[in-house]
């Protein structure tokens, strides 16, 4: 019908004046950041950054730290902070090694076993976080330092997975079939670009986060009590359970992580993730996440974790191999981002808007002032 027409019509063109939201922008910004830093490490250096497969390489060898922001990206939405992550996927890593170098060990028992430790700390950390109300820097610290405890506990010597049938998983490579991304030998041999199991584990992760984020009841409760908890809570937005939920999360998410760094690895060893905390958190908040809640996507928070790890190819690569170098540039990155958001941030502020209101929140807080509220 033509009215129904121009009712669409109408509602595209109010779509489309709409201004971007903080956490589009900041994620748009994020996302040409990183592509102007690898075009401009193609154009300067060259060399590897000029294959294909040093692109690819920025995941397959960093697949489960774009895991773990996931994780962080979720619990900082909400207005949280988990610095236990880490730990727990360097538990994982130990635990399943010795599991399947023992007798009987299997991979899905493994992977079990990295879920059942991820979903255990969730667990005990959500609860005394959300219905406790502890201080969840406290209480993450506290299960960092078990995690590194019983790493040590379950083996203190590093260990390498000899089970036949992981090796044979660890092994297995998927070669992307488009011959433009390949390349040639010294032979002239053709050599097409490879990516590892943990890269399809840790996109399948980013999948399943963004549409928990976008299109589900808690991904939108998540926004709305980091934004502001109290309101979220007049609003009927069970805060304890949905934060209990970030946390548990978070903790699969570790748990997942931890096989996925087996799978690059093969390796269980104490000194396994060090520092998974800082960079996820450096890395959601280079994608555009707010340590005070409310704002935040996965997209890019997963552009957060390849323009981090870029800066510390780049850094590599200019001849500064020096271990301080890249955690100046890291800090730099992490300040010029920070000073972004505020930026901002300040700038919608002025302009009358909450920016950590969600549109959903904003749109039934709004009915609610004109008595017009609909259940």
């Amino acid at each position: 019908m033509p009215e129904d027409n121009t009712l669409a019509a109408g509602k595209a063109g109010r779509r489309l004046r709409e201004p971007l939201t903080d956490t589009s922008l900041l994620r748009m910004i994020t996302i040409c950041i990183f592509f102007g830093m690898y075009a401009l490490a193609m154009l300067i250096w060259g060399g590897g950054f000029l294959k294909p497969q040093q692109f690819f390489d920025l995941f397959n060898g960093n697949a489960a730290l774009i895991i773990v922001s996931c994780g962080l990206t979720i619990v900082m939405i909400s207005g949280g902070i988990d610095i236990s992550v880490g730990g727990i996927t360097c538990l994982v890593t130990m635990s399943c090694v010795v599991f399947l170098n023992g007798a009987g060990g299997s991979v899905l028992g493994s992977l079990g076993i990295a879920l059942g430790i991820g979903l255990a700390f969730g667990l005990v950390q959500g609860f005394l976080i959300s219905y406790l109300e502890i201080q969840p820097f406290i209480i993450t610290l506290a299960g960092m330092f078990f995690a590194k405890g019983m790493t040590t506990i379950v083996s203190a010597n590093p260990v390498t997975a000899k089970q036949a049938d992981f090796v044979a998983l660890q092994n297995t490579k998927i070669a992307i079939p488009w011959a433009w991304l390949g390349s040639y030998g010294k032979t002239g041999n053709f050599i097409p670009a490879k990516i590892e199991l943990g890269v399809i584990i840790a996109l399948a992760v980013v999948l399943a986060v963004f549409v928990i984020l976008k299109w589900t009841r808690f991904g939108r409760s998540l926004y709305a009590i980091g934004g502001n908890s109290h309101s979220a809570l007049t609003l009927g937005i069970n805060v304890k359970r949905t934060k209990f939920y970030a946390y548990l999360l978070c903790g699969l998410l570790s748990g997942i992580a931890g096989f996925a760094y087996l799978l690059h690895t093969g390796a269980g060893n104490s000194n396994n993730a060090t520092m998974y905390e800082m960079k996820a958190i450096a890395s959601s908040i280079i994608g555009g996440t707010l340590l005070t809640g409310g704002v935040g996507n996965v997209i890019g928070t997963l552009f957060g974790t390849l323009t981090l790890v870029m800066i510390n190819s780049i850094v590599v690569t200019s001849g500064l191999t020096k271990p301080w170098w890249q955690s100046i540039t890291t800090g730099a990155m992490l300040c010029f981002f920070i000073l972004l958001q505020s930026v901002v941030l300040s700038r919608r502020g002025k302009s009358g808007l909450n920016p950590a209101r969600p549109g959903w929140l904003k749109s039934r807080k709004v009915r609610e002032d004109d008595g017009g509220s609909r259940h």
